[in-house]
């Protein structure tokens, strides 16, 4: 919205376009709804460009170091796209195949309106950081998303920049406001209609009187007459 804004003050204050460079000042990155870490910014950049970009996306984790001298690695965000059930089950298969070494139990607890929560027992004698760099490197705790900005434009599908979609948003909006102008004008320009008739009736009221009680065929009859 606020990039929105950026280009409408741009062409009224100033008369000018505004630069892809100026709308990445304002729009940084897909907000993806699973939350998530994205690594570096060149994807981002190169798919608001061009419209089509990749988009490392790390999962949100955290060390914590228990009572007992064992470690944790909680995970409270994934990257998009990623079912969670799935990606606890490869971590587990990694475990039970020796593959990732070091991971004691997961305990999957379930997600509401707080977050997700996923905790992964380390062995006293890893080290929690090794393995989970391991996770990154094998599972989906890092995962790559493709952009294409996709849309279908006047019907036909075409690949936009970021920049073409914010300006068809504008342009829609103002097609909006100005068949909604043009609706309420029309209502406006019927119920002048009607008032001007009503004031041209009172000016010959009795002439109007006069014309309904020579109809002797009913409603149809009169109104005709008073039409002509």
């Amino acid at each position: 919205v606020n990039a929105v804004v950026k280009m409408i003050d741009n062409k009224v204050e100033e008369d000018r376009e505004t630069n892809i460079e100026e709308i990445l000042d304002i729009v940084k990155a897909p907000d993806f709804p699973t939350g998530g870490l994205i690594l570096g910014t060149t994807g981002c950049e190169e798919a608001y460009r061009t419209g089509r970009g990749k988009v490392r996306v790390r999962a949100v984790t955290n060390i914590e170091t228990l009572p007992n001298g064992k470690s944790q690695i909680i995970v409270t965000e994934i990257p998009y796209m990623v079912n969670k059930a799935r990606l606890i089950e490869s971590i587990a298969d990694l475990a039970k195949e020796k593959r990732v070494e070091g991971i004691d139990d997961i305990n999957d607890y379930s997600s509401d309106k707080t977050g997700m929560h996923i905790e992964i027992d380390i062995k006293r004698d890893a080290n929690a950081q090794v393995v989970l760099n391991k996770l990154y490197s094998y599972t989906q705790l890092q995962s790559t998303c493709g952009v294409i900005l996709l849309a279908l434009d006047d019907g036909q599908p075409k690949i936009l920049t970021l920049k073409e979609i914010l300006q068809k948003y504008i342009d829609h909006q103002c097609n909006v406001i100005i068949r909604r102008t043009q609706f309420d004008l029309k209502k406006a320009q019927e119920r002048a209609h009607i008032l001007d008739g009503l004031a041209k009736a009172i000016d010959i009221v009795d002439d109007i009187i006069a014309t309904i009680r020579a109809c002797k065929g009913g409603q149809a009859e009169a109104k005709t007459a008073i039409m002509e």
